[in-house]
């Protein structure tokens, strides 16, 4: 197992999407134990503590129609800068979040340093809408959209002008609930996606292989993991804002955790979407503590 200097940094944003409460995510997330569950493991961590986050107490529609449109871009600048940070100081990346908007953040500061990243797309929905195909207007459904540079400019800019991967570097794992403007987007990116019917036909095993054969083949230079706590069924994570039946199991999920740790290809990670005020008893920030002990080596013997 290896052992790494970790760096953990909470995002508490819940301006994305419009059920508040998943602000308080990285509290729970820490609370449940994740610094001293890495610890115990070996590794060096330190908790940076949470970005600033401006206060919103009313919601705001730009003219596009998205939510929290500045609040969110000041929030995913500093993210960015604070993740690039970290790489920059040979430490890896572990952020808390915080709704999915937030990995428009993420990926800006990783980009400062990959050139091929590889990323895993953990989620339940696709993220890839646009002001144009997004029923809601919800950026926490847009963040790969943005990180392909497509949308709004003021966050598809965020840290640097432009795309920051490459859709062909993109896997979504659990996919079930797909809007028709990203399917077509998918279709037309050349993103790869292991829906529920895949992981059900095949098996979480095969799809990881799928998956690390993928990564190879495409030559990344590193990967990047993005988990949203939705990815999993709702009867596991009960206290995640958008829940979608018929989802990864518990025990799918731990394996395709262990599985990643044991091809040592994660160089980044973060766990998003916890949100305690619709939890019950702090279970689904149990369950990220427990999967993030799978990612950073915690085996049975």
């Amino acid at each position: 197992m290896r052992k790494l200097d970790i760096s953990l940094i909470g995002v508490p944003v819940d301006l994305g999407q419009s059920r508040r409460g998943v602000d308080m995510g990285p509290s729970a997330i820490r609370y449940a134990g994740a610094v001293e569950r890495l610890q115990a493991l070996g590794h060096d961590v330190t908790d940076q503590g949470n970005i600033s986050v401006s206060p919103v107490h009313d919601l705001t529609r730009n003219e596009d129609g998205l939510k929290n449109l500045s609040e969110v871009t000041a929030a995913t600048e500093e993210l960015a800068a604070k993740v690039s940070e970290i790489v920059k100081n040979n430490k890896f990346p572990l952020v808390l979040g915080g709704d999915h908007s937030i990995a428009i953040g993420t990926l800006a500061g990783l980009a400062e340093h990959y050139k091929n990243l590889g990323i895993i797309w953990y989620d339940a929905h696709a993220d890839m809408n646009t002001s144009d195909t997004s029923p809601s207007g919800n950026i926490h459904g847009m963040p790969l959209a943005v990180s392909m540079g497509l949308g709004h400019e003021q966050l598809v800019n965020v840290h640097s002008d432009g795309a920051k991967i490459n859709p062909e570097n993109v896997v979504i794992i659990g996919a079930r609930s797909v809007d028709p403007g990203e399917r077509q987007l998918i279709q037309e990116k050349g993103v790869k996606v292991f829906t529920m019917h895949e992981i059900d036909r095949y098996g979480m095993s095969a799809v990881i292989q799928q998956t690390l054969e993928y990564f190879a083949s495409r030559e990344v230079d590193g990967v990047h993991l993005s988990l949203d706590l939705d990815g999993l069924d709702p009867l596991y994570t009960p206290g995640v804002g958008t829940p979608v039946p018929g989802g990864i199991t518990y025990r799918e999920s731990h394996l395709a955790m262990e599985l990643l740790e044991d091809a040592n290809v994660i160089t980044s990670a973060e766990f998003v979407e916890v949100n305690p005020v619709l939890d019950e008893y702090n279970k689904t920030a149990d369950v990220a503590v427990g999967l993030m002990g799978s990612l950073f080596g915690e085996k049975l013997l």
